[in-house]
């Protein structure tokens, strides 16, 4: 089982996206989160003995720290790495106190996914001032002191980016990219142009899927661009996925105060816990599933459902459905492309393992 552990709900940055966004008054939802769980804290309250003993449980449990920003209470996650009864883990930061940390530590990560939009004005304009040269910095940084695992550029996408010209600027400089669309988590639609911009970006979608099947015919190397990997794969193959990050079946969260969620975003909703580290058996946590319109519609086994979060709350009301023609979009630009790498899968130039991936690993794949 694949876990993220919320060390933190502590940030030193203020991004636009995120906690910028509390300044913000909201649209009401369509949807209501249920019943709200009112001791979360800032930071882990129960006994760490009680996460072993959790984890222990699991012979091959996964353990992604995350936040707020995790490395804000580096200390915990020294600890945790050096009793936790874990064999991998993964880290997502923003990358202002990965420097920090001492390399025998990052090194142990199997990924680590850093936050960077694209550029240096893209970036900077919605996380702060110097973050993308810090971000880029680090990333060297910590190369250079011996990390030889996953880097993933985590990119998130607003109304402002252009979304060919940030993931090929970013591929000039990380192998792995992953980008999550800013849509349809939080109640702020009629503050948004989303509606005017997505043509743009599904434009940019089909651009950039003919770009990297570009370079997969050039180099004979699968860029990993994670929403292009497993989907292409499935297409490929005819599979049908389920929700495509694995939340409510295969990927929990566990809160601070030792409560499970299905999702690090459903932080607080207690009528979907699935158990409490004192007593859950990490193997046979209760499923929470993708409920209606999703599992209805004629590419669900693409999508998966995108999020389970904005499926339940709908922070976008009818809007939502927005969003889901960005979904269409990245399906139908992958499978224009599918017979050129059919072509080069029947020569022999490519393999269809090329697009395998460790799954679960905090990438959401749809963006």
């Amino acid at each position: 089982m694949f876990f993220h552990l919320i060390v933190t709900d502590d940030c030193n940055l203020c991004c636009s996206y995120c906690r910028a966004k509390m300044f913000e008054e909201e649209d009401p939802a369509g949807g209501t989160p249920g019943t709200i769980d009112e001791t979360i804290a800032e930071t882990i309250q129960y006994p760490l003995e009680e996460l072993y003993r959790f984890l222990a449980k699991d012979p091959d449990c996964v353990l992604t720290f995350i936040g707020g920003e995790p490395l804000m209470r580096a200390d915990l996650v020294k600890e945790i790495m050096d009793h936790a009864p874990v064999r991998r883990f993964m880290l997502q930061t923003n990358g202002t106190r990965l420097g920090d940390l001492p390399a025998a530590y990052v090194n142990r990560f199997e990924t680590i996914l850093i936050s960077i939009d694209g550029c240096r004005t893209l970036t900077d304009g919605h996380r702060g001032n110097g973050i993308y040269d810090t971000v880029q910095k680090t990333s060297a940084l910590i190369r250079e002191r011996g990390y030889a695992g996953e880097l993933i550029a985590r990119m998130t996408v607003a109304e402002d980016t252009d979304i060919y010209a940030a993931v090929t600027h970013l591929a000039e400089h990380f192998t792995s990219i992953h980008w999550q669309m800013d849509a349809d988590f939080t109640g702020d639609y009629s503050h948004r142009r989303f509606a005017e911009w997505k043509d743009s970006y599904n434009n940019g979608i089909r651009q950039l899927a003919a770009e990297w099947v570009n370079r997969i015919e050039t180099t004979g190397i699968v860029p990993k661009w994670y929403p292009f990997l497993s989907t292409t794969e499935d297409l490929l193959s005819g599979t049908a996925s389920r929700l495509r990050c694995g939340s409510g079946y295969t990927n929990y969260s566990i809160m601070t105060n030792g409560w499970i969620a299905p999702c690090p975003i459903m932080v607080g909703m207690a009528d979907y816990y699935a158990g409490h580290i004192r007593d859950a058996d990490p193997l046979h946590l209760p499923e929470i599933p993708i409920g209606e319109p999703c599992p209805s519609c004629d590419i669900y086994g693409f999508c998966g459902g995108r999020c389970l979060y904005s499926n339940i709350v709908r922070p976008w009301r009818e809007h939502y459905t927005l969003v889901c023609d960005t979904v269409r979009a990245l399906h139908d630009a992958l499978a224009a492309e599918l017979p050129r790498l059919k072509r080069m899968i029947a020569e022999d130039r490519l393999s269809q393992t090329a697009f395998a991936h460790t799954r679960y690993n905090g990438c959401e794949i749809i963006p």
